[in-house]
């Protein structure tokens, strides 16, 4: 297996921790992004939206972060990561929706404007952000994981970009119950963290 990816994208790191966590090999494709490589003719022709990761598993492409979970989980045949029965399975997608949608305009999006300068309205992105961790966070005052008794791939889609999220100047001191459940996947064989950037709050705490 080839990973097409970018090492400080959250969004790249959730196929990572995912194949580590499988103990599954595969080799990492750094994409230059700051180079204008999405934008090539080669790599297009992987992904016409010009985004990592991508994954090639022997001439099968698959694009998109979530996507390549739920391929992972099916290739496999791993149905603790993905239920295979219609409502443990629709509780994970409930979670798939919300990485891509809430995490990505939210924490995801705050990150973006400290790391790569992105120009969104720091304060709304950071007030979304703030809103979709205090839901999670109530969710998990009852529970370990999001979606069923014991991890699945929607805490791997939530992870990364919650977990750096101080990046973004958002800060995770208020949600205990996130900080909890953050700590429980880095507990897991096989975890890969992200690496971290000293932008935001995390640049403050590095000077600390």
């Amino acid at each position: 297996m080839k990973l097409y990816s970018l090492s400080l994208s959250g969004h790249a790191h959730r196929a990572r921790l995912f194949l580590s966590l499988l103990g599954v090999p595969y080799e990492v494709v750094e994409v230059d992004l700051a180079g204008g490589q999405h934008k090539s003719q080669d790599f297009l022709a992987l992904n016409p939206f010009g985004q990592v990761p991508v994954l090639d598993d022997d001439g099968t492409i698959v694009p998109d972060s979530n996507a390549i979970l739920v391929y992972l989980a099916k290739k496999f045949g791993r149905g603790d990561w993905l239920p295979e029965d219609p409502e443990g399975a629709a509780r994970v997608q409930r979670w798939l929706s919300v990485a891509a949608g809430p995490i990505a305009f939210g924490p995801a999006a705050a990150r973006l404007v400290t790391l790569f300068g992105a120009s969104f309205d720091t304060g709304e992105v950071i007030a979304r952000a703030h809103a979709i961790l205090t839901l999670v966070d109530a969710e998990l005052s009852a529970r370990d994981w999001l979606a069923a008794g014991h991890p699945t791939i929607a805490d791997v889609a939530l992870y990364s970009y919650i977990a750096v999220a101080p990046e973004g100047n958002v800060d995770l001191a208020p949600y205990a119950h996130l900080g909890a459940w953050l700590a429980r996947i880095e507990a897991l064989p096989g975890f890969e963290p992200l690496p971290r950037s000293a932008v935001g709050l995390s640049a403050e705490e590095g000077r600390a």
